[in-house]
């Protein structure tokens, strides 16, 4: 029997860089995004781009835990699948042709702010925040923004913030949400409907070990935003 420190510990390799082969894999699986084909090369999935991806959060996850340790960094929970949802779309290809993780605070999975990395041919994001909360959280969040403006402009207009990503993203209302006035002094950042910023990169950043280090970088600038948010939405510090 195993000792219980060693119960569900898995080591992974360490992180050189995500392969050029996992981009070629992604390439060539959008070209042939069937199941047939899938099957055929399932092997290279897992070797070039699963098994890279599970190494990268895993040598993200001790920086993580000195950076922002509310978060769970884990390379089995925090990778997306490959397997597309197709029961409510028009796009009926069954895989995904990137490859991408989250990272939510502990025990709060899709109710809380968190980071995001994402992988495909041609491109990197990195970037953090919510993405679509539900109206229960869309209340909270504008309700803090209202409440604590002066904090919230103070993150969005910081340097760091600024040069990194620029401004939020995302749809906006085009009026003013139900229970405010319509020349609220905070209506540009009121009628976000979600509230995040990224960062976009070429393919060439994630070909490296210093990937790593450079996400941590965009992550440290965006952790004000998150942890503002999750605050709002009772979930952080």
């Amino acid at each position: 029997m195993k000792p219980p420190a060693l119960i569900d510990i898995e080591i992974f390799p360490p992180f050189d860089g995500f392969p050029k082969e996992g981009l070629s894999f992604l390439k060539r699986l959008k070209r042939n995004n069937r199941r047939p084909w899938f099957e055929k090369h399932k092997s290279e999935y897992e070797e070039f781009v699963k098994l890279p991806m599970q190494s990268f959060i895993a040598a993200l996850k001790s920086p993580m835990m000195k950076l922002a340790p509310e978060f769970q960094v884990d390379p089995k929970k925090s990778m997306f699948r490959i397997y597309r949802d197709t029961r409510f779309s028009r796009n009926k290809n069954p895989y995904k042709t990137h490859i991408a993780a989250i990272f939510h605070v502990h025990g709060h999975w899709q109710e809380s702010a968190g980071f995001y990395a994402h992988i495909e041919p041609g491109s990197v994001y990195v970037g953090g925040g919510i993405y679509m909360p539900g109206s229960d959280q869309l209340k909270l969040i504008r309700r803090a923004i209202a409440e604590s403006a002066e904090e919230f402009i103070d993150i969005i207009e910081d340097r760091r913030f600024t040069r990194r990503f620029g401004s939020l993203e995302g749809e906006k209302l085009q009026r003013m949400p139900l229970g405010y006035p319509a020349h609220h002094p905070m209506g540009d950042w009121l009628k976000f409907k979600s509230f995040y910023a990224g960062a976009e990169w070429g393919e060439k950043e994630c070909l490296s070990r210093s990937f790593v280090e450079h996400v941590l970088g965009a992550y440290s600038d965006i952790l004000p935003l998150v942890r503002f948010l999750n605050k709002a939405l009772g979930r952080g510090k």
